[in-house]
């Protein structure tokens, strides 16, 4: 068994962990604040399941953004830099910078102390998170499940649908089907970006993802027979109908779409290792991106 399967499986424990570790800890944001998120890969895309999450309920002006592209002369209340490894060299770059005009952010990491430490105001590290798979599961995930409970989530369902995730058949047509599109509405876009992601890193499939309203206004074009759409959270009225029509399979679940995530990462594994591929080494990457001086 994979590395990578192994992290996978241990999920609805760490998430159980996670929530503990939530309870009681001091806020990420008070409501009312504004945030940026910052993330790069699969942290960006967590970022934006939770600034959309924490927007939707009311609580303030909550922003994501990959760590290049971050408005840097832009104000925010607080600033909160997702990061596994804590090197990551673009989010170092920006939290040196805030640190020196004295507005340090908040780290939210797997491995601390490490290079980041000195210039975060609070680090909030997910240890027992950690992974040493080259591709994040667990701990994107659970750095999700952090965010959640900070907004007051009860979260015992989604740690129930893991445990349903982690042992779901995964049919052999979806580890055979050409091309697959994820879609997501609100939250659960950056879901369906994650699993895309997931799904290319691990499998060097051919994925692409859309809000799922975009879906018609174009991409449907290249669904067919021996293709999948999956969807993650609510369905748009009419878009399974309209999908199923094209020969596509339509894949939606009634499990907490974060949960229904670790269903794509499972068939991420089983489509590398039907590839003969590694899955806990994809090709061309690294754990952590760290760039040359600059």
């Amino acid at each position: 068994m994979s590395i990578t399967s192994v992290e996978i499986a241990s999920q609805p424990e760490v998430w159980a962990r996670v929530v503990e570790l939530a309870t009681g800890a001091e806020p990420l944001a008070h409501d009312g604040e504004s945030v940026a998120v910052i993330g790069c890969g699969t942290s960006w895309f967590i970022a934006q399941a939770y600034t959309r999450l924490r927007e939707v309920q009311g609580k303030g002006v909550s922003d994501a953004f990959t760590a290049t592209e971050f408005p840097i002369d832009r104000e925010y209340d607080r600033v909160i830099c997702l990061s596994r490894s804590g090197t990551t060299t673009e989010i170092i770059d920006i939290m040196k910078h805030l640190h020196g005009l004295g507005k340090p952010a908040t780290l939210i990491t797997a491995v601390a102390p490490g290079p980041a430490t000195e210039y975060a105001a609070r680090e909030v590290v997910l240890d027992f998170a950690d992974e040493e798979s080259v591709v994040q599961t667990r701990f994107a995930t659970s750095a999700l499940i952090y965010f959640r409970a900070s907004l007051g989530e009860d979260l015992t369902q989604a740690i129930a649908d893991a445990k349903t995730a982690v042992e779901v058949e995964i049919p052999q047509r979806w580890v055979d089907a050409t091309q697959i599109t994820f879609l997501g509405t609100g939250w659960t876009i950056g879901i369906a970006n994650e699993a895309g992601l997931k799904l290319r890193e691990a499998s060097q499939s051919w994925t692409e993802t859309y809000p799922a309203m975009e879906y018609r206004h174009g991409p449907i074009s290249i669904a067919e027979p021996g293709r999948l759409t999956w969807a993650f959270g609510e369905v748009p009225v009419g878009l399974r109908e309209q999908t199923e029509a094209t020969g596509a399979e339509f894949v939606h679940s009634d499990l907490d779409p974060l949960a229904d995530l670790i269903v794509a990462q499972r068939v991420a594994v089983a489509r590398a290792e039907a590839k003969g591929l590694n899955p806990d080494t994809p090709r061309n990457l690294t754990r952590s991106v760290i760039l040359d001086e600059h």
